[in-house]
């Protein structure tokens, strides 16, 4: 039985840290364990010039500790009037990608997209400049069932887009089903997904186990166990169009544990040891540092750390609650217990 386990250092391709006095908590989990992170744009307003983003991109690294060597990787939110010659000054200013939200479907989407077409100009612009698109992919029409949103987006969105720009990188993140996991698995190079840690370990009776268990509720919702099992098997395929981003996403407490509750599960900080408990359960362990470090760089055309992480088998209790600002941060799995441990 592995008793350690050193990977090159990881990178999480999806990541949210909030602002202001929230940073001062959550950057700190994430740089423990990550050498960079996608940063996602939805803030309040969203971060959508590259000015915005370069400023945003300064609060992050002053909340870095001291020595930790965490870079984040700055994003632009589309929104329908997303000017095309902003991809330009993005990408020279080394900004990564610009990210989709539907509007309406998740935290801080109500400015996102109405309608693809509208946002075309920005689209052709991305693709000739090499600008990845990272996709929330879900439909918002509320005739759609919750746990259907995904898979028709697929249908009615994902492959429309594709034809018109077969050569736009697109990741499709925080995928959640069987469906988006045979798509992206059947894709050409141009198109990768990101799994998160809940995804894999979680189905969702998670969420009602008990009661209802707000800490457990996300956007996309977890899935039946069918789903959980197709995203596990991507995930230790070896294809390296799957790799990780974990979506953590801290809400305080009071909304969280709310009548309207917040979406999103916190993971940053026990975000490598999840990810091992899923690879462990399906005893591939050795698919992990490849998931984990390699395949995203590889995608997004960067170098790989150089740095490592090391792992221990060892049995510890993730912590309850995290000071966040003046409220309080729940981890998901608060009080449970872990089996690897970052040493």
């Amino acid at each position: 039985m592995i008793k350690t386990l050193t990977l090159t250092r990881p990178d999480d391709w999806h990541l949210h840290v909030r602002d202001g006095a929230a940073l001062s908590t959550v950057v700190p989990h994430s740089a423990a364990q990550f050498g960079r992170a996608i940063i996602m744009p939805n803030l309040r307003p969203p971060v959508t010039t590259t000015a915005q983003a370069l400023a945003y991109k300064a609060r992050i690294l002053a909340a870095v500790p001291h020595g930790a060597a965490f870079e984040p990787l700055m994003t632009l939110y589309l929104t329908d009037r997303l000017p095309p010659d902003e991809i330009a000054r993005a990408r020279e200013a080394g900004i990564v990608a610009v990210k989709l939200y539907p509007a309406g479907a998740t935290t801080n989407s109500d400015a996102g997209v109405t309608e693809l077409r509208k946002t075309y100009p920005t689209l052709e612009a991305m693709q000739r400049l090499g600008v990845p698109l990272l996709v929330h992919g879900e439909v918002t029409a509320p005739e759609i069932d919750l746990f259907d949103r995904e898979a028709v987006f697929i249908d009615t969105q994902l492959i429309p887009l594709r034809r018109d720009f077969p050569e736009l990188k697109i990741v499709f993140e925080h995928i959640t089903t069987r469906e988006a996991a045979h798509y992206v698995a059947e894709a050409d190079r141009f198109t990768a997904a990101t799994l998160t840690a809940h995804h894999l370990l979680y189905n969702r009776n998670a969420i009602f186990t008990g009661g209802i268990r707000p800490h457990y509720y996300c956007l996309p919702v977890l899935k039946r166990e069918s789903h959980r099992q197709a995203l596990l098997a991507a995930a230790v395929s070896g294809n390296p169009r799957f790799f990780l981003g974990t979506d953590s996403a801290p809400h305080p407490v009071h909304l969280k544990e709310h009548a309207s509750g917040c979406a999103g599960c916190y993971t940053a900080f026990s975000a490598m040891e999840l990810y091992a408990q899923a690879f462990d359960g399906m005893d591939a362990l050795d698919k992990l540092e490849a998931f984990a470090s390699f395949f995203g760089a590889d995608f997004y055309g960067l170098p790989r750390n150089t740095g490592t992480l090391t792992l221990k088998r060892e049995t510890w209790t993730v912590p309850e609650h995290f000071a966040f600002g003046e409220a309080e941060l729940k981890p998901l799995g608060a009080g449970e217990t872990l089996g690897w441990r970052v040493i």
